[in-house]
């Protein structure tokens, strides 16, 4: 048998926790996440399951950038789930009242901008958070 050495153990390291594990896994998701807005946000979903796969394995800064990922789409989806909401009942008050238009159209256009603002948020905060990544800074 060959001696140990730092370089070179004899045993397999199993214990996760070196902060150089999971930063590919923060690089791809972050990729998929920017990538989701061309992708109908389908890109979204495998970027999340890549950040929930590689949050076990990380530690430090990967773990900080993984935990931001998986903080931001839950944040993103459930304002987006309250938005679509909020244009249902504006679309079904329109039609059971149709008078009430003029109230209902500009509310109702003003929570469908509230849904392109979310988006287009959603794409900055993942391209500063690959920035930060690459720059070995905090998400």
């Amino acid at each position: 048998m060959a001696d140990a050495t730092p370089d070179r153990p004899t045993e397999p390291r199993f214990a996760p926790g070196h902060e150089s594990e999971g930063r590919p896994a923060a690089l791809i998701a972050w990729g998929l996440y920017i990538l989701s807005l061309p992708s109908a946000n389908l890109l979204v979903i495998v970027g999340l399951i890549v950040a929930y796969a590689g949050r076990g394995g990380s530690d430090g800064l990967s773990r900080a950038h993984i935990d931001a990922q998986i903080g931001l789409f839950w944040s993103v989806f459930w304002w987006t789930i309250l938005l679509w909401i909020g244009i249902g009942i504006c679309t079904v008050a329109f039609f059971a009242a149709p008078a009430m238009g003029v109230v209902l159209i500009p509310l109702g256009l003003l929570l469908g901008l509230g849904l392109l603002f979310l988006t287009v948020w959603f794409t900055i905060k993942s391209i500063i958070g690959l920035i930060n990544l690459f720059g070995d800074k905090a998400p």
